[in-house]
């Protein structure tokens, strides 16, 4: 394969000098050839380039580690998420994958994340395979010029190829992602799945942004209406996140990571890493219509002697994704940069049926409810799941937080102080009883809220105090009935209502202990009560 593009770039300090071939910056068009040519994937019938990422189909959590160094021994939170890793251990394994490297062909790209320039950091990615310099095209942000001479900010080595010895390099199994903030390198090895790219270069901002230049950093989506008015909208897998911001009526800033400075949400990315499973183009027509020629399709099944995508396959995986450029999406705002936040948006579904569809946050339960990340999953989403169960991510987002979740919790709260933020939680989950009894919320009435909730619709109306979470819940709403808006009279049963209840707030405490010793008595007193008559 010919080098497709002349330029070189410094790769002396990586000790990466050597390679066979570099193949620097080149288009989306020239790397899905080089991936056809590579037999690394195929193309769909809408021009998408569809792969498989191999063993790993999603993130490896256990496998992502941090080293401990000047920088990092006394700040990270470390434990079973930052999980330490010796700096000369990382040095070792370092030099392994370089020379592993050193006679392959390589694909180098110069990129950035933070649209908001103040912020923006450069990075340069090297990847042992085209379709992982596609993904990096797609989901950082493509800076107008380069410097291939230059030494950027922080480097990314992804070596699918290169499997670790645990024994020996001090990992837990064959795959790895360390990040290392003295030298500002992420090695990933011994995984395809691109996503570890992505989250990687997010725990660096939810590390740097933070502590050192007081940006939040969040794990959300984001959207302006046109008045200008920015809701952000936090919420695990779903929850309903990526359906809810993508209103036809408002323009999306992006659809998962940004960051919160003095007067302005920014997102870090240049594209979108979306989940296809099940995906319409009825139900989500934004993701369905930007996968078209150069989008990447990941782990897809075909219908068979075709190459259309059957987004209801999941027999390789249900973590189905594809990527695509911010650029593909007709509604998009470039740059992402909008005005701070007038509503923000804590989406769960509760399939035990006990929060309100709709109900308004002070900023100290805002606080408490960010910390706790509440969401429940129900029988079938994962192996051993039979009945509903309480999963709480702090943050929406523990995966990828390198400080301790109170930090950004207080972040949160001085913002929303600041700002003068309304923020609501919403219940996308189950009404009238648990999952297995009651029903679904209906997304018209979901989306009416939020609707009501961006328009002021809600700001007149009268509310009352849910008597065990505390939170105020409208008596009415525009487009939705008055009985569905208190959660207790769509049960058939009152008492086991009430039973339930206190049931979920006590799980709520249990899963806050181990973050009370961090926390003010404000935060905690803002959570529910317990063993409560309602």
């Amino acid at each position: 394969m010919n080098n497709m593009n002349n330029r070189v770039p410094n790769l002396g300090y990586l000790n990466l000098a050597n390679g066979t071939a570099i193949f620097y910056q080149l288009t989306p068009a020239q790397l899905v050839e080089a991936a056809i040519k590579r037999n690394e994937g195929v193309l769909s019938d809408t021009g998408a380039l569809a792969i498989d990422t191999g063993e790993f189909t999603g993130r490896s959590p256990k496998d992502r580690f941090i080293v401990d160094d000047e920088i990092t021994h006394d700040v990270v939170w470390w434990g079973d998420i930052n999980i330490k890793f010796a700096a000369n251990k990382f040095d070792a394994l370092y030099n392994k994958v370089t020379s592993y490297l050193a006679n392959k062909e390589i694909f180098v790209r110069d990129s950035c994340a933070c649209a908001n320039e103040k912020y923006h950091i450069d990075i340069r990615v090297v990847t042992e395979t085209a379709y992982q310099n596609l993904f990096v095209h797609h989901l950082f942000i493509r800076p107008e010029v380069v410097n291939p001479e230059g030494q950027p900010e922080w480097t990314i080595i992804a070596a699918p190829g290169f499997k670790a010895n645990p024994a020996t390099d001090g990992t837990r199994q064959e795959n790895f992602v360390i990040i290392s903030f003295s030298k500002r390198t992420i090695l990933i090895g011994g995984t395809g799945y691109t996503g570890e790219i992505k989250k990687a270069i997010f725990s660096v901002l939810n590390f740097i942004l933070p502590h050192d230049k007081q940006v939040l950093s969040m794990h959300c989506s984001a959207n302006t209406g046109n008045r200008g008015d920015t809701a952000i909208f936090f919420g695990l897998s779903g929850t309903g996140k990526t359906t809810l911001s993508a209103d036809p009526e408002r323009n999306l800033i992006g659809d998962d990571e940004h960051g919160w400075s003095d007067y302005s949400i920014f997102n870090f990315e240049g594209g979108c890493y979306a989940k296809c499973c099940g995906l319409t183009a009825e139900k989500e027509p934004q993701i369905f219509n930007a996968i078209k020629y150069g989008a990447l399709l990941e782990n897809v099944n075909f219908v068979p002697g075709t190459r259309r995508v059957n987004f209801n396959n999941i027999d390789k995986t249900e973590n189905t994704r594809v990527a695509y450029p911010l650029s593909n999406v007709s509604n998009a705002v470039i740059p992402s940069i909008a005005a701070s936040p007038k509503n923000i948006f804590f989406l769960t579904a509760d399939a035990f049926g006990i929060l309100p569809p709709i109900s308004k946050l002070t900023p100290e339960q805002a606080m408490y409810h960010f910390i706790s990340g509440y969401t429940a999953k129900i029988a079938g989403t994962e192996a051993g799941i039979t009945e509903p169960k309480a999963t709480f991510s702090a943050c929406f987002g523990e995966a990828f937080l390198p400080l301790h979740p109170v930090a950004y919790a207080k972040l949160l709260g001085k913002k929303i102080k600041e700002h003068q933020v309304n923020v609501w939680l919403i219940n996308t989950g189950w009404t009238g009883g648990a999952y297995g009894t009651g029903q679904r919320m209906k997304l018209s009435y979901t989306r009416a809220m939020i609707t009501a909730a961006l328009n002021g619709g809600l700001d007149n109306v009268s509310y009352h105090q849910h008597p065990v979470f505390n939170m105020m819940i409208p008596v009415s709403c525009p487009n939705v009935p008055d009985e569905v808006l208190n959660p207790k009279n769509t049960w058939a049963n009152a008492e086991n209502y009430e039973c339930s209840a206190n049931k979920l707030a006590n799980a709520f405490v249990k899963n806050f202990e181990k973050y009370a010793a961090y926390s003010t008595v404000e935060i905690i007193n803002a959570g529910p009560n317990t063993v409560v008559a309602v």
